[in-house]
């Protein structure tokens, strides 16, 4: 078992790619299973904010790699959608590093990516965690609040407005700390992330996309859950208010073996907020038999 230094610095790497520069952060046995972590979107969002506190748990087990989309503040700037530029750079960074198969666990954004990156990929993909916001909401207002507060302020970016945002992706709101709302608010409003941000969540994106969609003659991803052949673990906070719970309703009723698992007194980031609880969960999908 090799876990090694588990630091930022110990662990950023980075991969020359056609996307350009994909930069990243490795720990565990090179030689141990893959397990590829997906960010989510959102002010000052990096992989390594999202996921670096469950590091030292899933490198004892995983080659865990936690890739940085493009157009976030550390892998290079993208022209395009977030979205868009972030779907293409998962077989990039696969096939960079020679790597046929992987888990993957996906936080919101990520976790939509991986569901597609698994529909389009069916064979590279054994295992597949979401963590909120893969879905479709049946009952809940769209967008929910926490995405019409993230669309405020990345039309008009302050302090007070990301302090607001903070707060609507928690149910502890003692855990938006000055440490956290510093470090987001550096990240977020960098000129070529926050431009990057306003393509995703403005309300003119999100309005073109919504006509894109409706006028598209390609079904959406939710609609094609049935065909996920990766066993599947969907988590979600209970108490979320960016992608309410009801979202969890076709994904689990659609994917043939997808399990849900609903925490408790959580909001969105359920891997830090409920982060013991979620590491066992996890941890026992990912190494069972089965």
């Amino acid at each position: 078992m090799v876990t090694g230094d588990l630091t930022y610095e110990g662990t950023l790497r980075e991969l020359s790619t056609d996307k350009g520069v994909l930069r990243y952060h490795e720990a565990g046995d090179p030689d141990a299973p893959p397990l590829l972590l997906l960010h989510g979107s959102g002010p000052g969002v990096t992989g390594w904010r999202n996921f670096a506190g469950n590091l030292p748990l899933f490198a004892q087990h995983f080659r865990v790699l936690v890739l940085e989309f493009p157009g976030f503040g550390v892998s290079d700037p993208t022209d395009q959608h977030p979205m868009m530029a972030a779907l293409p750079s998962v077989p990039a960074f696969l096939d960079g590093l020679g790597l046929d198969q992987v888990d993957i666990i996906g936080n919101s954004m990520g976790g939509v990516v991986g569901t597609r990156f698994a529909l389009s990929h069916p064979d590279r993909v054994r295992r597949l965690v979401t963590i909120g916001g893969m879905g479709k909401a049946l009952f809940s207002p769209s967008p929910g609040e926490g995405i019409n507060l993230l669309m405020e302020f990345t039309e008009a970016p302050s302090r007070e407005r990301l302090i607001e945002w903070l707060n609507s992706m928690v149910y502890d709101k003692s855990m938006v700390t000055e440490e956290l709302i510093q470090a987001r608010w550096e990240q977020a409003t960098e000129p070529s992330t926050l431009a990057a941000a306003r393509r995703m969540y403005s309300r003119a994106a999100l309005e073109a996309m919504g006509k894109a969609a409706a006028s598209s003659p390609e079904p959406p991803y939710w609609a094609m859950l049935h065909q996920i052949k990766a066993r599947m673990l969907i988590t979600w906070g209970r108490d979320d208010r960016v992608s309410p719970m009801d979202m969890a309703l076709v994904p689990m009723r659609t994917v043939e073996h997808a399990e849900l698992h609903v925490f408790p007194n959580c909001g969105h980031w359920v891997m830090i907020e409920q982060k013991a609880a979620w590491e066992a969960a996890v941890l026992a999908f990912l190494t069972r038999e089965d």
